[in-house]
């Protein structure tokens, strides 16, 4: 029997309808490996050249900073008698005779000050002074921004006005007029603190800087509490907020446990980010003979030492300065590919 060509009669196949083996199901699977959101952030900023040179230079300061000076054979405040004003890889006078006599002496890798001091210790103490202010000014900033922005916006309405009319009369509050103010204020009871038993630290530290941590508890926090708020504002009215409500949750627990949680990326790039522009701030106040007590060194007081010479001994500005720079870069690069591996409106 011959086909009719203008028939609109499908011609069906049995073998089209047999159920499909194993091997033609997985070979239909295409579907990309579920990964977790930190999991796919890593990769991608493993995959970040330039975030992960910053990053490896971080550790290799940090080193520098904190481990290194517990083997050092020099003391950041210890004055070697003969050795003023030397050049790097410099011995003194008496160093030379002890070589000669068959002693180690182990180099001034950085040279010395005009106290005789050695320098490179004293960049070292100078990096960890600046990085501990980064670090624990950023943890305040984060700690009273993120908390003061989720609640002003999770409660909105007249709350959220006037927590954020608040934030903007701390705006015009000039930080550098109010560390001064602080550091006179304090001045008496931070001695008086010092003199209890278990409060050294305290003049060691000096009250310059604890006037810049409390001026960073005060102000700086309103530029994270901003960035909180406007991702709050985004998430509150989502799905699993209204599910929570509708089990009981508290506020409290719903801003920690569901808010938070869910702009914890954006968190930690704004963090990060954060911490160069707390050093530069401790750095900048150093340099005009308000930042931590002498002898304790920070990089901006050892180049506010050292500018008086810059024609004789440049080397004793160029070296923080030069630390100074590479650790505010590298914390930037490193924020910048943080924020291209964990922003996902940034993802391909």
């Amino acid at each position: 029997m011959k086909e009719n060509p203008l028939s609109f009669q499908l011609k069906l196949n049995p073998d089209d309808f047999l159920p499909a083996s194993e091997e033609e199901k997985e070979s239909l699977v295409v579907m990309r490996e579920s990964v977790s959101f930190w999991k796919d952030g890593m990769r991608r900023l493993v995959k970040n050249k330039v975030a992960m040179a910053s990053l490896a230079i971080i550790i290799i300061i940090m080193i520098f900073s904190f481990i290194v000076p517990a083997f050092y054979p020099y003391s950041y405040k210890t004055q070697i008698k003969g050795a003023n004003n030397l050049a790097p890889m410099q011995y003194s006078a008496a160093e030379q005779e002890a070589i000669a006599a068959g002693e180690k002496v182990f180099p001034h890798i950085f040279g010395t000050d005009k106290m005789g001091r050695d320098y490179a210790i004293r960049v070292m103490l100078g990096s960890r002074v600046s990085l501990l202010v980064g670090l624990v000014a950023t943890a305040i900033v984060l700690l009273i921004g993120a908390t003061y922005g989720s609640i002003a916006a999770f409660a909105g309405g007249w709350v959220d006005l006037v927590m954020m009319r608040l934030v903007d009369i701390i705006y015009t509050i000039p930080d550098i007029l109010l560390i001064v103010l602080l550091s006179f204020a304090l001045e008496d009871p931070l001695e008086k603190l010092a003199a209890l038993p278990g409060f050294a630290w305290v003049g060691i530290v000096g009250k310059n800087l604890i006037s810049i941590f409390i001026v960073f508890a005060l102000l700086y926090w309103v530029g994270m509490a901003r960035m909180v708020r406007s991702q709050i504002l985004m998430l509150k009215e989502s799905e699993y907020v209204t599910a929570a409500r509708a089990l009981g949750a508290k506020s409290g627990r719903i801003i920690k446990k569901h808010l938070l949680t869910n702009c914890i990326g954006t968190l930690i790039v704004t963090t990060t980010l954060q911490i160069p522009s707390a050093i530069f701030t401790e750095s900048f106040l150093s340099f005009l003979g308000m930042g931590v007590a002498v002898p304790m060194p920070s990089l901006g007081s050892l180049a506010s030492e050292a500018i008086n010479g810059i024609n004789t001994y440049p080397y004793l500005l160029f070296i923080p300065a030069a630390v100074i720079s590479l650790i505010i870069l590298s914390f930037n690069l490193l924020g910048d590919g943080l924020r291209d591996a964990f922003d996902p409106k940034l993802k391909d």
